[in-house]
């Protein structure tokens, strides 16, 4: 009962190739991330990032553009760049369906992606461009900050923001990230809630169909702490449930571990207001809604 969620094994890393203002950076990136829903999401803010992403290489170029040309292919200095970073069959993420056919033209040994996935990774990475790549002076333009992550859109539009690029700031991104870590939280103890809610129907006779983890969570507190159960909490059960929880508290003992039950309402109470206060920050930033 209880156990905590199994961390996800992430396979093999692969590089990506990022262009900057003023050259080009290689990072090392942990390839199973790209099979996240929420991408955007490592990049919300720089220490998110640790342990996913790490700068490779970093090296300006004096004329970036013969760097990789349609005609004259991948230059000298940036096919030594690669060749330093890449390992045999490694693969290397790009921001641009040119540069894909241009490097594995030019390159035959270093196979190269470019899609959907890996633009938000270029999202992610000129998000955070000057902290993940410190050597970089200059600034991007509003052009080069386009298109914005098309995951982070999704899911500012799932909670009613419909979102214009030009909105999208520091601020804007710590908030969703913020909203969706509380939902995660829920989301991670959900099995286990579902798991006690059974519990609840079998020793005690309360039938819990139709409640929110949050209920559920409520109802281990009412059982192990009621003397800390706010009135406002004992209001969402009818004073039938109330007693029998009471009541039968003390048969729950080999069964739910109380200081985790407890713990589990108090995390969910905490990634209740956290919603609350970034959705509050998100309306206030962008102002509008679908």
């Amino acid at each position: 009962m209880f156990a905590d969620p199994s961390l996800a094994n992430y396979g093999d890393i692969i590089l990506v190739l990022f262009e900057t203002p003023s050259g080009f950076a290689i990072f090392c990136f942990k390839e199973g991330y790209l099979k996240e829903p929420n991408t955007w999401q490592i990049f919300g803010e720089h220490f998110r990032t640790k342990g996913i992403v790490w700068l490779k290489e970093f090296q300006i170029f004096k004329d970036k553009s013969s760097a990789i040309d349609n005609c004259t292919g991948v230059s000298r200095e940036l096919t030594e760049m690669i060749s330093r970073c890449h390992h045999p069959c490694q693969k290397l993420a790009v921001g641009k369906p040119e540069y894909k056919t241009i490097i594995e033209t030019s390159l035959p040994g270093v196979p190269c992606l470019f899609d959907e996935t890996v633009m938000e990774v270029m999202w992610g990475l000129k998000h955070l461009m000057h902290s993940l790549v410190p050597q970089e002076k200059l600034k991007l333009t509003k052009e080069d900050r386009l298109p914005m992550s098309q995951g982070l859109k999704m899911f500012l539009y799932h909670y009613g923001f419909d979102v214009k690029p030009e909105l999208v700031n520091e601020q804007v991104v710590i908030a969703a990230c913020l909203l969706l870590d509380a939902g995660l939280l829920v989301e991670s103890h959900s099995e286990q809630l579902r798991w006690a809610a059974g519990k609840l129907k079998e020793v005690s006779g309360i039938n819990p169909e139709g409640w929110s983890a949050m209920k559920t969570a409520t109802a281990l507190r009412i059982m192990f702490d009621p003397a800390e159960t706010t009135n406002e909490e004992m209001e969402i059960f009818t004073e039938e449930e109330v007693s029998t929880l009471e009541m039968t508290c003390h048969k729950y003992e080999d069964i739910i571990y109380k200081d985790f039950g407890l713990k589990i309402h108090s995390e969910l109470v905490e990634m209740r207001e956290v919603k609350k206060d970034a959705l509050g920050a998100l309306g206030f930033l962008l102002g509008s809604s679908v």
